[in-house]
């Protein structure tokens, strides 16, 4: 079974390097295996085209930034809400999606490939993003910190609030910088999970 894992990791790891260099369109799963130095059936076992490679591919990282964030809000909390842990952890993945070389290369240059996750359908990554974000709403609804309404709902607005500004960040290059455009999610997804006045 890890000799399976570190085969697929070696296999995601060279479809990154590939991605970044050449871009989706250019690289081909016989380029994936040569970079990974393994067969060209072993890839096309696993992946049918280069497409599902890369949507595994942004899957694995975006897993990655997600849990990476949750302990960074977590060690961060210093006694403050749960509210303020979410906003906290909401930003702290648009700015490691900002700045990811592989998010960025395919919203910049390919970004039909996100148009189905983006418009249509959700993902695995979504799917994995709002389990984490469902739970946090959940335990600030539970300590007051965050307002009343439907967990899951609340969780899909604040996924597809930072989607949308993430991969919609060229529109605010001529008002705010990257930071600056984070701290305006911030304050946008605190006042959406405030509790309302009564």
């Amino acid at each position: 079974m890890s000799s399976k894992c570190n085969a697929e990791d070696l296999i995601l790891d060279a479809t990154r390097a590939c991605v970044e260099a050449f871009g989706v369109r250019r690289t081909t799963l016989t380029d994936v295996a040569r970079r990974a130095g393994v067969s060209r059936p072993t890839v096309y076992r696993r992946w049918p085209d280069v497409t599902a490679l890369v949507a595994d591919l942004l899957t694995r990282e975006l897993r990655t930034l997600l849990l990476e964030e949750e302990t960074a809000a977590k060690d961060d909390l210093l006694g403050e809400n749960t509210r303020v842990r979410l906003v906290r952890h909401a930003a702290g993945v648009a700015r490691g999606l900002l700045s990811h070389p592989l998010y960025t290369r395919i919203v910049d240059t390919e970004p039909e490939l996100m148009a189905t996750y983006t418009f249509h359908r959700l993902g695995t990554s979504h799917r994995m993003a709002l389990d984490i974000v469902e739970a946090i709403v959940t335990e600030g609804q539970e300590d007051g910190s965050i307002r009343t309404g439907a967990p899951e709902a609340l969780a899909r607005v604040v996924l597809v609030t930072v989607q949308g500004t993430v991969t919609s960040r060229r529109l605010y290059t001529d008002v705010f910088d990257e930071e600056e455009l984070i701290g305006e999610l911030a304050v946008l997804l605190d006042g959406y999970l405030a509790p309302r006045n009564t």
